[in-house]
């Protein structure tokens, strides 16, 4: 039970959760590849436009494939933001590849395309961007770079699902996309992810890679008379019971992202008096991305001002969070990693983001308390 009465997230169900669950065992298919993991991906694919969507059990598994499948191996280089989550840099790490952290963009939060195309060597592979709080600024320009350097894009769309770029579906851009169905984003199963394969000629080898390596997808549909071992692989594939939960809230997914850009938009505007008088700084985002209300950010003067809000929001029952500790900074970064460039926009971001509450069981009043209560401890002198 949380200690607090608005807490950070909440996860929430939206419609035939249980019914979809109790019709799985009843229909006596609970591993992976039964009809609800099906119609989940179909669904998505319809919903982004790939030629294959693979259900995976988290957003990790979806970015070690794609991995595999752009065929990173001893030596290669992937170019990725340091301000993200460690799954993307331990896919690349765990074929023996080397992460090649760059800066971000301050505006935007993601890669700074003018930094990528600074770190490009020989030994360039691919590139991993992630829509942070599914703003899509710049996937244009990676793009470009990508075909112009002959490199693989994957897009990190975990936190993307339902949002777009110039009208055009996050996740569509690259020949992969990887999705996150965690409990904290907008679309839920708990734990769960998606591989999108964008590029044809990846998908036979996707979906063995998928199934421990073998052919077992060719098989199913009658194909071949046996399934047998083809390549690596691993047992990636999502279970029928997430798969079931997961199409409850697929189906939800309009109704869920114009909810969260209500509240997204409540914020925002009740917001924009602290920012007149220099107290925060709010999300600057271009009008060519339809985001989806995923995260609602603002950005402080400093860290100590950051854990005075924090502290402050605590205290009155209010669960707001910072976000990643760069990646080119910490132990296994070093180690592992190599840095192309100032890192100088990643080190300030991470040091004054603030993340507040935001989840379908927000109510407007919560939303209305939260920046009364930011408000307060705006005003209150730093104990620094």
């Amino acid at each position: 039970m949380s200690d607090y009465s608005i807490p950070f997230n909440r996860p929430i169900t939206v419609g035939r959760e249980y019914e979809n669950i109790a019709e799985a065992v009843r229909g006596g298919v609970l591993s992976a590849g039964g009809p609800f993991s099906a119609r989940c991906e179909r669904l998505l694919e319809a919903m982004v436009g790939s030629p294959r969507a693979i259900l995976t059990h988290t957003c990790t598994d979806a970015l070690e494939m794609a991995v595999l499948l752009a065929g990173i191996g001893p030596g290669d280089e992937v170019i990725m933001p340091s301000f993200t989550f460690v799954s993307a840099a331990t896919a690349v790490v765990l074929r023996g590849g080397v992460p090649v952290f760059v800066d971000i963009n301050p505006v935007s939060l993601n890669l700074d395309p003018a930094a990528v195309e600074g770190a490009i060597t020989d030994a360039t592979k691919a590139i991993i961007t992630v829509h942070y709080a599914s703003v899509g600024t710049g996937i244009d320009r990676l793009v470009t770079l990508c075909q112009r350097h002959g490199l693989i894009l994957i897009e990190d769309a975990a936190h993307a699902v339902g949002a777009t770029f110039e009208g055009q579906p996050l996740g569509s851009f690259g020949q992969m996309a990887t999705l996150s169905f965690h409990e904290t984003k907008n679309v839920i199963s708990g734990e769960g992810g998606a591989l999108l394969i964008n590029d044809p000629e990846l998908i036979a080898r996707a979906e063995v890679i998928s199934d421990k390596g073998t052919d077992r997808a060719r098989f199913e549909r009658g194909e071949t008379q046996k399934y047998v071992w083809q390549d690596v692989g691993s047992s990636f594939r999502a279970s029928e019971l997430t798969s079931a939960f997961l199409l409850a809230q697929l189906e939800e997914q309009d109704a869920i992202v114009a909810r969260r850009r209500e509240l997204w938009a409540r914020y925002h505007i009740a917001l924009e008096s602290h920012e007149i008088r220099g107290g925060l700084l709010r999300p600057n985002i271009s009008q060519s991305c339809g985001t989806n209300g995923h995260i609602y950010y603002v950005l402080l003067s400093d860290e100590d001002k950051r854990r005075t809000l924090i502290d402050g929001l605590k205290a009155q029952g209010i669960h707001a969070v910072f976000h990643y500790v760069p990646l080119h900074d910490s132990p296994a970064g070093r180690r592992y990693s190599r840095t192309a460039g100032s890192m100088a926009h990643t080190v300030s971001i991470a040091s004054r983001i603030l993340r507040l509450p935001m989840h379908l069981g927000l109510t407007n009043v919560a939303v209305d308390r939260v920046v009364t209560a930011l408000g307060e401890t705006l005003g209150k002198p730093s104990d620094g």
